[in-house]
This record gives C-alpha cells, structure tokens and sequence, in this order.
C-alpha cells in the first residue's frame, strides 16, 4: 500500500479538490468530495470505493480506515496524508473531519428503473437547496424507497452541502435525473400510483388511495408542483396546516408523503 504526503497549500491536488465545491468541476470531473469516515464506510458497504483517499497526519488509528486504504488501493485510488491546514482548506470548515474521499459520481438512466422492485420512489421537480434535497435522499433512505428521480434544473445532488445533509445515504440511494418532457413519457409506463402534492389539492395525504408501488411526486420550495407535472398524477393531495403556517418544508413534507406510502398499517 503506497501512500503519498502533500503539504503544500499550493499542491495541485489540492486545488483539485477543493475545487470540487464549484458544480462546474464536479460535471466536468464526474467526482464528488465526500467527507468523514462514516461517510466512506458507508460508500465501501455499497461498494463504493473511493479514487482518492485524503488521510489527515493526525487522524487516529481504526479499522475502518484501515479498511479504506485497502479497498482505495484495491480499485487504483490514490492514497494521500495530508497536513490539518489542508484539511481546512478543502473542506473550507475550522474544525475539518480528519479523512476525506473523492468518488466518482452514480446516476440511474430512467429506463433502467425497475418501479416494482420498492414500494415507493420519490420525485422532485427543480428542487433548489441543497439541504433539502440531501435531507430528502437520507429520508428515502431510511423508509426503503427504491430511489429518487429529479426532473428539470434541480440542485447537484453531489454539492458538498447536499451529500452532508445524506449523512451517507447519497451511497445508498438511487438518483436518476431526466426532463419534464422524458418524465412525463416514462410515467405513463408506472404500474402503481403517482402521487403529486399541490396546497390547492382537495384530497387529505391520508385518505389518498395510493396503491404500490407509490411515486411521490413533490415540486419547487417556492412555486411547488408545475399544471403539467401535477396533472399526470392520478392524484394530488394535500397536507393539512392546523397552525398559522400555510406551508411545510420540503424535506418535511416529503417525508410525511414518503412514510404515508409505505405505511403498513
């Protein structure tokens, strides 16, 4: 196992990879950063092995690290010990976690989705804060969604702030990206439900019938679900507002739809 030691703030690489936090980088590269040993456990349970493995000089001995360098060489990535200032400067946080992971970045064609093999998926049209979406990949996650399509100009899914707010589940989750127009030719293939949610629906999230596998189908955080998107759904439905808010957070709502579609009860 070879390891390379940079010190240099001026070092090449980096640059490099501190300059995977423009999305420019990220689309022309096809890599992401990915940051902190739960993160790189998580991408190594999904064989995910990294290209380039970041190591802190200070970073403590423990198997899962040791695991990391391992199956980094075994698939040809790049083992670096870096100084704590370079730490910094790549994660561009005080306090940086103490190993980091460059991966190459995953997406599902929409033809090769097989809606059947969950119960529920999850779509997103131009959603546009990176907290949201990352909080909405991690949701899916959790409940067993089978992946997540975004339709139209959505946020990167692989920003720095996005995959943080997976808290690893960006390795776990599939993520397909299409047009409206290409959505909308596919679903007509759906064999359950797709379900949109629109403030003006008539429709309660819980007496929606929604018969699996459920496509939950959410819209932009301020405009919501576009006419055309909405009316492709066989429903839309609506979260009742008991309070003086007139409106959830996207994250929020989409996983009160998520858990709804796979309630067994």
């Amino acid at each position: 196992m070879t390891e390379r030691v940079i010190t240099s703030l001026t070092n090449d690489t980096v640059k490099a990879v501190r300059a995977l936090h423009m999305r420019k980088e990220r689309d022309q590269t096809g890599t992401f950063l990915a940051e902190g040993l739960k993160f790189i456990g998580e991408a190594l349970d999904q064989d995910r092995a990294p290209k380039m493995l970041l190591v802190g000089e200070d970073a403590r001995p423990h198997p899962l690290l040791d695991r990391a360098k391992s199956e980094t060489t075994k698939a040809g990535g790049d083992i670096i010990i870096v100084t704590h200032a370079i730490l910094e400067k790549i994660s561009r946080r005080d306090n940086p976690q103490t190993v980091l992971g460059v991966f190459d970045q995953a997406y599902a064609p929409l033809d090769s989705l097989a809606p059947s093999s969950a119960p529920c998926w999850v779509a997103l049209e131009q959603v546009r804060d990176p907290g949201n979406l990352g909080t909405i990949i991690r949701t899916a996650d959790a409940a067993g969604c089978g992946g997540m399509i975004l339709i139209g100009d959505c946020v990167d899914p692989y920003s720095v702030e996005a995959v943080r707010a997976t808290m690893g589940s960006v390795f776990a989750v599939s993520i397909t990206r299409t047009t409206p127009e290409a959505f909308l030719a596919w679903r007509k293939t759906w064999p359950g439900s797709v379900v949109g949610t629109r403030l003006d629906a008539k429709v309660s999230h819980r007496s929606a019938v929604m018969q699996k596998p459920s496509l939950i189908l959410m819209g932009n955080e301020q405009a919501g679900l576009t006419d055309d998107l909405a009316a492709a759904c066989d429903v839309n439905v609506k979260i009742p507002m008991r309070g003086r808010a007139d409106s959830l957070n996207l994250a929020i709502a989409t996983g009160i739809m998520v858990y709804a579609a796979t309630d067994e009860a």
